[in-house]
């Protein structure tokens, strides 16, 4: 395995650029973009291999691995009081418990950003 494989590498279609825009969250900030998913995500992989060579040039340690991570399925999420209370209520008039209400809202959004951005 390369050092390349351990980061994630992210092609996505930007309405607001109209391109394709390549990213590697973790490695370094920016990334390329262009009108060919392939051709970015190849360029993209170039820059990756190019950061890692300048760290390890630098004598600068790596970023922590972004690719592979194990995810738990849990994570805090700190809402404030006040909303906590109409998320409650909420889960509440749909009898479901806050975690289902909240899970089931956080995918409906997520949905809906899905659609918005095809």
């Amino acid at each position: 395995m390369k050092e390349s494989d351990k980061y994630l590498k992210i092609v996505e279609w930007s309405e607001e650029d109209q391109c394709y825009v390549g990213t590697c969250p973790g490695l370094f900030l920016g990334g390329c973009h262009g009108d060919d998913e392939a051709k970015v995500y190849k360029e993209l992989c170039k820059l990756v291999e190019e950061n890692i060579a300048l760290y390890h040039s630098d004598g600068k340690p790596l970023p922590k691995p972004t690719s592979r991570k194990e995810y738990s399925g849990k994570f805090l999420l700190r809402t404030g009081k006040e909303f906590h209370k109409v998320l409650s209520i909420k889960a509440l008039q749909a009898d479901e418990s806050l975690n289902s209400y909240c899970l089931k809202v956080l995918k409906q959004a997520i949905s809906h950003t899905n659609q918005s951005n095809s």
